[in-house]
């Protein structure tokens, strides 16, 4: 049943009509065109306005509820934070916003299992739930979350990360699990396994923009035994058993559930392994 309202005069009523013609010859409102960079007292009225919080009962609230934390630790180290770690410094972007930030991890539909992996990691990381949207005409999902203090906590530059000094955490590297777990978030964010078997030609290549991570995937590979090519945009292992055994090490493109149960760690291999 259609609403109506009976207070309001019909749109053939004459009063109505009068009424809408004079508005034609109304002057426009004092602040029309302007913002408030531009008229001070829309300025003022803006900083005004920021002053007062709407939702300071709501959020003391849902504090003590415990909706929303009250607090925000430093994450669990562990191997589930720097894979997902791995992954943000491959395909995500913190955003930073005057109250909180946003963590968006941007996947091709191509891998639905490295996208249900990355909304796994997401969860265990922030035991919370991310929110899943894919744009029209365009193959990627991207997985987002907001939360205060993400860039911090991650160890993760917020914006733009080209020339970022900051690569593979240094905790990370300290233990061999935490590293070939960052690892595995990298390479199943930039990496591309390649095999061609009728010319026997093997790539697995990291790529990325970034020297100051490629230098640190580098410095990895290295000191797993391996013998990396070294280019401009990439780093490439081209011999077939440091491909089978590396694409092996961090379980490339499979994410069961025992990859991070210290099978990371079983699989590590002498650094003697292979011969120069």
């Amino acid at each position: 049943m259609p609403l109506t309202y009976p207070h309001l005069l019909p749109k053939n009523d004459p009063r109505f009509i009068k009424w809408k013609e004079s508005l034609k010859k109304r002057p426009s409102p004092w602040s029309a065109g302007q913002t408030k960079y531009t008229h001070p007292s829309l300025k003022k009225i803006s900083a005004a306005r920021k002053k007062v919080d709407n939702f300071a009962k709501w959020r003391k609230k849902a504090k003590k509820l415990g909706k929303i934390p009250s607090s925000y630790p430093p994450f669990k180290r562990n191997e589930h934070l720097a894979c997902l770690i791995g992954l943000v410094l491959g395909d995500g972007h913190i955003d930073k916003f005057p109250r909180t930030e946003k963590l968006t991890i941007s996947l091709g539909t191509d891998k639905p299992d490295l996208i249900d992996f990355g909304i796994m990691l997401i969860k265990k990381v922030f035991n919370k739930e991310p929110s899943i949207n894919r744009p029209i005409n365009v193959n990627v999902v991207r997985i987002s979350i907001y939360q205060k203090l993400i860039s911090k906590r991650l160890g993760v530059p917020s914006g733009n990360r080209r020339w970022s000094k900051k690569g593979i955490p240094q905790w990370t590297k300290r233990k061999k699990g935490y590293l070939l777990a960052c690892l595995k978030g990298l390479y199943e964010a930039e990496g591309s396994l390649c095999i061609h078997l009728p010319t026997c030609t093997y790539n697995f290549a990291f790529s990325n923009s970034n020297p100051k991570l490629l230098e640190d995937v580098k410095l990895s590979l290295v000191r797993l035994g391996l013998h990396p090519e070294i280019r401009p945009l990439a780093i490439r292992l081209r011999r077939r058993n440091e491909v089978e055994y590396f694409s092996d090490l961090i379980k490339f493109r499979k994410y069961d559930a025992g990859w991070s149960n210290g099978s990371l760690v079983a699989l590590w291999k002498r650094k003697s392994r292979f011969k120069s």
